[in-house]
């Protein structure tokens, strides 16, 4: 399977150190030998319709900058609409950074790919907040597999559970910890008595949270994974602006203090009953629920099973690339069954 890959940051890079761990096992076990034959990163492409050298291109980046310096296959400015339109392939592996103003660059990629019969995986959130019951119309209109298991809990299988283990009950409701920057704040807040600044300054100086961290300590990660949920599991039709919105920036230590001495903490939970919110919550520190850290937690509500909860870390490049991997093997399999 011939594959463009559209960004080479840490997610990307961690894909390719996966692919290479584990590629003689896809071959083996799943008959599947991914063929990287085109990268494309901010400052260009590098472009081997016969195969890039993944262990050289992960060096040239990392010494150079840009894949794009790479002496016999760099394309210095190329874009990455270019490379979609003219490089002969099957998959499109899209992994830029997420937009949720209006999805791109990730939502051209998505919708470019497509069009010219690619399957994609992405882990890119923005496009799918924005638009994703019209992406997965798209897709069906083009007769090819659009897979996101990353934009959701990283490596842990909160979509898979979802649509596939769950698929002989009805699931009524979801409610969940979805983002480990806003749960390792509000842990070291209660654990450490420190308000919300000094725990932010900790998580930015840990690598938790970006330099500007509204899309998560304002809610809008754990809105977008909501999204993505209620699209793909629950088959309900929204987008991002049809979630209720609140972060934790009010929460003060006092209200941790307060919730603790009834035996509750708080979390920032996101939630799909008749509608989807996103809101800080009291739960108690019984509740399954209430991990701690950067772990996240999602809890199914079914008609027949009763609650099943999912825990694990829900993010990392590792994780995540594992994730990627997933979804290559589920395509893999389904254009198996096909012939």
């Amino acid at each position: 399977m011939r594959i463009i890959l559209l960004g080479f940051g840490v997610v990307g890079q961690s894909f390719l150190r996966l692919l290479n761990l584990r590629y003689n096992e896809l071959a083996s076990v799943y008959g599947l030998r991914p063929r990287i034959v085109a990268i494309v990163d901010k400052r260009g492409a590098a472009i081997n319709e016969r195969g890039l050298d993944t262990e050289k291109m992960l060096k040239i980046k990392k010494e150079m900058g840009s894949v794009s310096k790479a002496p016999d296959n760099g394309f210095p400015n190329l874009s990455a609409e270019e490379v979609i339109k003219k490089t002969e392939a099957e998959m499109v592996i899209e992994v830029t950074p997420t937009d949720i103003v209006n999805g791109e660059p990730g939502l051209t990629h998505i919708e470019a790919s497509i069009k010219s019969g690619k399957h994609v995986i992405t882990t890119n959130k923005g496009p799918l907040a924005l638009a994703l019951p019209a992406l997965m119309d798209l897709a069906d209109y083009n007769g090819v597999y659009l897979r996101f298991s990353g934009t959701v809990g990283g490596g842990i299988p909160i979509l898979d559970l979802g649509r596939k283990c769950l698929t002989g009950d009805r699931i009524i409701s979801i409610r969940g910890i979805l983002n480990g920057t806003t749960n390792y704040i509000l842990t070291e807040m209660h654990e450490k008595n420190i308000e919300f600044n000094e725990a932010l300054r900790m998580a930015q100086e840990l690598g938790y949270a970006e330099k500007d961290p509204s899309l998560d300590v304002d809610g809008f990660d754990t809105a977008c994974k909501l999204v993505i949920m209620a699209n793909w599991i629950m088959g309900k039709k929204v987008i991002l602006k049809d979630v209720k919105i609140n972060g934790i920036r009010h929460i003060t230590l006092k209200d941790l203090i307060d919730a603790d001495k009834n035996g509750y903490t708080i979390k920032l939970i996101g939630s799909i009953n008749e509608g989807l919110e996103v809101k800080p919550k009291e739960i108690s520190k019984r509740d399954v629920l209430c991990v701690h850290g950067t772990l996240n937690a999602v809890t199914f509500v079914s008609e027949f099973a009763g609650e099943e909860t999912i825990i694990g870390r829900g993010a990392g490049g590792m994780e995540t690339a594992s994730a990627i991997l997933r979804d290559l093997i589920d395509i893999k399999a389904n254009l198996s069954t096909k012939f």
